[in-house]
């Protein structure tokens, strides 16, 4: 692939990186303490097998699914 098309992929994806932190900075003050501690907890994993390198994207994907798949259900059932 072009290493033009590559840096600018790249770019697009920190720049919703940004925007994304910008957003939860605006959201965080305004959660309840149970919905901030299990949004910690999913975070928390999430980052951790993102850290792991020997895992690629798809496998961390499909295990952070099985693993919020519950907290998902349990926060939208909260309304």
């Amino acid at each position: 692939m072009n290493p033009d098309v590559i840096k600018a992929l790249e770019d697009d994806i920190r720049a919703v990186h940004e925007r994304f932190m910008a957003a939860m900075e605006q959201r965080l003050p305004a959660m309840q303490v149970e919905t901030k501690e299990r949004y910690f907890v999913v975070l928390t994993s999430l980052v951790g097998k993102l850290e792991a390198r020997e895992k690629n994207l798809r496998d961390i994907l499909q295990e952070m699914m099985s693993e919020a798949a519950s907290l998902i259900f349990d926060e939208m059932s909260r309304g």
